[in-house]
C-alpha cells in the first residue's frame, strides 16, 4: 500500500499512466468499437454506468448540468469519461459524472469512454482529486472527501497533502470545519458563508455561540475578520459576564500564526508575561507541531 501511495502525489496523470486501456468485447461488431476516437476509447452504455459511491462531490448545479447538457447536444462529448470495469456488463465512474448527468440529460445512449483498471483506494482519489482541480467540490464535500481518505483508507495527513497536491495546514484546516455543528456546515455547503468564517467561529467552543455568530454572518454579512473578533472576544465565562475584548494586534499575529502553523494559537497576556498555546488533535498533529518547532533555529 505504501508503495502505490507514493505516487499519488503526482496527480491524476500517475495514476492513469502505465494501464493500459482494456479492450471491450464487440457484442455485434459496431456497438462499442470507435476507432475514429482510437483505440483506446470505447462506446458504452450509458445505463450500464453507475456513479462512483466514493465519489465525494454529493451536489450538482442542475443549471449547470442543463447548460452542459446543451453543449453536448450541439458539439458532443469532446473529452471521454474515466470508468472501471465492475462486472461483464457494468461500469462504474471514475472521473466524469457530471459529464454522465448531462449526458443522459441529452438523450445520448451511449458515452466515449476509458476502461481502466483502478483499486477501490485508487478509485476514491482519483475522484477527490478531479474535483479539487476543477474546484468542483464545496468545503464541506472536500472535507469529507479528505476525511475519508484518512478513516477509510488509512492516508496519513502527510499523504493526504501529496496526493490531493495541498499543503499540510490546508488539510488541517479543512478537516477542523467537521468539528462545526450540522447546520453550520450546511451554511458552508450552501455557500452562505466562507471558509474562513467557518475556520472563525471554531475559535469558540460553544455550539450555541457558533450558531448565533452564524446567523449573524448570514444575515448582517459580517466580514471574516469581524467573525473572529466575536468569536473571540464575546465570549461568557462561567458567571455570565462578556470577557473582555482583545487586543487586535493580538488577534491579527493569532490569525498568521495559524497559517503558518495549520492549527489554533492562542496567545494569553499575564502583565509582562504570557503563554503561546498552539492546539493539536491528535498524536500525528501533535508530532508535526514538534517537527515545525524543532526546525526553527
Amino acid at each position: 500500500m505504501k508503495n502505490k501511495r507514493g505516487g499519488l502525489g503526482k496527480g491524476l496523470d500517475a495514476l492513469f499512466e502505465n494501464r493500459a486501456p482494456i479492450k471491450e468485447p464487440q457484442n455485434d461488431g459496431k456497438d462499442d468499437a470507435s476507432s475514429d476516437l482510437g483505440e483506446s476509447v470505447v462506446y458504452v452504455n450509458i445505463n450500464d454506468i453507475k456513479p462512483n459511491e466514493n465519489q465525494p462531490r454529493k451536489h450538482f448545479d442542475e443549471d449547470k448540468i442543463k447548460e452542459l447538457s446543451a453543449s453536448i447536444i450541439e458539439h458532443g462529448i469532446i473529452q471521454p469519461l474515466v470508468l472501471r470495469k465492475l462486472d461483464e456488463k457494468r461500469y462504474e465512474i471514475v472521473a466524469g459524472e457530471r459529464r454522465w448527468r448531462a449526458a443522459r440529460a441529452a438523450g445520448l445512449e451511449k458515452v466515449p469512454s476509458i476502461i481502466r483498471t483502478f483499486t477501490d483506494e485508487e478509485n476514491m482519489v482519483i475522484a477527490i482529486i478531479e474535483n479539487m482541480q476543477r474546484e468542483d467540490l464545496n468545503s464541506i464535500e472536500e472535507a469529507e472527501g479528505l476525511r475519508q481518505m484518512i478513516d477509510t483508507y488509512g492516508f496519513t495527513q502527510e499523504e493526504v497533502s501529496r496526493s490531493v497536491s495541498k499543503s499540510r495546514p490546508y488539510i488541517t484546516n479543512s478537516l477542523r470545519l467537521l468539528k462545526l455543528p450540522k447546520s453550520i456546515q450546511m451554511e458552508l455547503a450552501e455557500g452562505r458563508i466562507s471558509p474562513g468564517h467557518g475556520r472563525a467561529l471554531l475559535a469558540t467552543k460553544d455550539p450555541e455561540l457558533q450558531e448565533k455568530l452564524c446567523k449573524r454572518i448570514v444575515t448582517e454579512g459580517l466580514s471574516v475578520r469581524r467573525t473572529e473578533e466575536l468569536a473571540a472576544g464575546v465570549k461568557k465565562d462561567k458567571r455570565g459576564k462578556k470577557a473582555p475584548q482583545r487586543d487586535p494586534n493580538i488577534l491579527h499575529v493569532e490569525r498568521e500564526l495559524k497559517e503558518i502553523y495549520g492549527t489554533k494559537v492562542s496567545i494569553l497576556p499575564r502583565g509582562k508575561k504570557g503563554i503561546l498555546q498552539l492546539e493539536y488533535y491528535g498524536e500525528e498533529e501533535l508530532n508535526r507541531l514538534i517537527d515545525m518547532l524543532k526546525s526553527i533555529r
